[in-house]
């Protein structure tokens, strides 16, 4: 959550202004989402959807800088500072294979019972016909990065066997 505003606190950078609507209406479902009642829910559902806001927030922030770049460098930095966004998160999605990953507890295999990631980071592909998943942590359905198989690798498939048909 961001730090409360006082006298000593430093001004917000240019273009704070033209995106606080926004976190403004993120901060008030997080609200929300925090004062919901839980009767007839699990305990760690509960929890799911400030999980979601925390991931939307933080991809808003994300995007803005990297993809749209639509924001400074300067006010980027303050909001991580701030606590708008989740700095480790978006580490993680600047990785190859974590573009989409839902929360930091879904890669840590000490939080599972086998000591891998969460069943959310299995591509569908690899998952049996029908079966819907669900995280426990953050009740995400699926942020696998890809289909199983890098781009690349599947580039060299095609084309080595697009070759073997011109020998033959």
């Amino acid at each position: 959550m961001p730090k409360i505003k006082s006298s000593r606190t430093k001004k917000t950078p240019a273009g704070f202004d033209e995106i606080e609507p926004t976190l403004r209406d993120f901060q008030t479902k997080m609200k929300e989402a925090e004062n919901d009642p839980h009767e007839g829910k699990r305990k760690i559902e509960a929890l799911w959807p400030i999980f979601r806001l925390h991931h939307q927030r933080s991809r808003y922030v994300y995007e803005l800088y990297y993809k749209r770049e639509a924001i400074s460098k300067e006010l980027y930095e303050y909001l991580l500072k701030q606590g708008y966004a989740d700095a480790n998160l978006i580490a993680k999605w600047k990785k190859a294979g974590y573009e989409k990953v839902c929360c930091l507890r879904c890669i840590q295999p000490k939080d599972t019972n086998f000591g891998t990631t969460c069943v959310c980071r299995v591509p569908r592909d690899k998952l049996e016909d029908g079966k819907v998943i669900e995280c426990i942590h953050c009740g995400c359905r699926g942020c696998s990065s890809g289909s199983g198989a890098s781009a690349g690798s599947t580039v060299v498939r095609k084309a080595k066997s697009a070759g073997k048909g011109d020998d033959a």
